[in-house]
C-alpha cells in the first residue's frame, strides 16, 4: 500500500527540517570556521557590519553606514580618544578591516596596503670598538679626557676616582670580588698606559660597594617588619587566653 502524505504534512516536515538545520548551523558556528578578526579590539560584530556595508550598491548609503560604524568603533575603543587624531585612526582602522575594499567618501586620506607592509629601516648599533662593554663608551671618553690633563695632585685624585668608578661598574655585572690590580690593569689598557695608579693607592672595598648598590628597603616594608614582633606577641597572648578558658571549661 503506497502512502501519499497530504501537502500540509510535507510543508510542516520541510519547515521543521529547515529549523533543525538552522539550529545546527548556529551551534556549529565555531571560531575556527569564521573569518579571522583583522583588529580583535573591535570584535566580530563590527567586522560583520563592515562586510555588510561593502555589499551595498548605493555609495551614499555606504558612506552613512561607515560613519555610524566609526561611531560604534569609538565607543568600543575609548582609549583611542586620548589621541589627537583619533578620528583619522578610526577611519584608517575601518579601511584596514574592510581589506581596503570599502568605497566611501572618507573625510581623511585612505591609507594603502603598501604603507602597512612598509618596515622601518634598521638602526645600526654603534659599538665604536668598545674594549670592555661593562665599562661603556662614556668611561672610555672620560679616561681619554683625563689622560690629556697635566700631571699634578688634581690629576692623581681624578685617576683614583676614575679607578673607583671602574670598580663599581665591574661589580655591577660581576658580583664576585675583584682586586685592585685588575682594575689598575684595565685602567692602563683603556688609557694606552697613560694613566697608572700610584703605589699605595687603595680603592674602595668590594663589601662597601656592594652594600651601597643593594636595593634599599621601602618604608612600608620596613614598617611592617618593625610591627611584626608586636603583632606576633599580640596573637600569642590571645592564644594563651583562649587556651586557658578552654581548659577551665573542660576541667571545672
Amino acid at each position: 500500500m503506497q502512502f501519499n502524505p497530504p501537502p500540509y504534512f510535507i510543508f510542516t516536515f520541510y519547515k521543521i527540517a529547515r529549523e533543525i538545520t538552522t539550529v545546527q548551523n548556529f551551534f556549529m558556528d565555531y571560531n575556527t570556521s569564521r573569518n579571522k578578526l583583522v583588529i580583535p579590539e573591535y570584535g566580530r560584530n563590527v567586522q560583520r557590519m563592515i562586510e555588510y556595508a561593502i555589499q551595498l550598491d548605493d555609495r551614499d548609503q555606504r558612506t552613512r553606514l561607515a560613519t555610524l560604524i566609526v561611531g560604534v568603533m569609538a565607543q568600543l575603543n575609548p582609549a583611542i580618544r586620548e589621541q589627537g587624531d583619533y578620528r583619522q585612526k578610526l577611519w584608517d582602522h575601518l579601511h584596514i578591516i574592510s581589506g581596503f575594499r570599502l568605497d566611501v567618501d572618507s573625510p581623511y586620506p585612505i591609507p594603502s596596503a603598501e604603507s602597512l607592509d612598509h618596515k622601518p629601516e634598521r638602526l645600526p648599533y654603534r659599538t665604536n670598538g668598545i674594549r670592555y662593554r661593562h665599562y661603556g663608551k662614556h668611561i672610555e671618553n672620560l679616561i681619554h679626557n683625563i689622560a690629556e690633563l697635566e700631571d699634578g695632585p688634581k690629576k692623581e685624585e681624578l685617576v683614583k676616582m676614575l679607578a673607583n668608578q671602574l670598580k663599581k661598574a665591574y661589580l655591577t655585572w660581576n658580583r664576585e670580588s675583584v682586586t685592585d690590580e685588575v682594575i689598575a690593569a684595565h685602567l692602563a689598557d683603556l688609557s694606552d698606559h697613560k694613566l697608572m695608579l700610584g703605589e699605595g693607592v687603595v680603592l674602595a672595598r668590594t663589601h662597601d660597594i656592594l652594600q651601597k648598590q643593594a636595593v634599599p628597603m621601602s618604608g612600608t616594608r620596613q614598617k611592617k617588619q618593625q610591627q611584626r614582633p608586636g603583632m606576633q606577641g599580640h596573637k600569642t597572648q590571645h592564644g594563651a587566653y583562649y587556651r586557658s578558658k578552654r581548659n577551665k571549661r573542660n576541667n571545672p
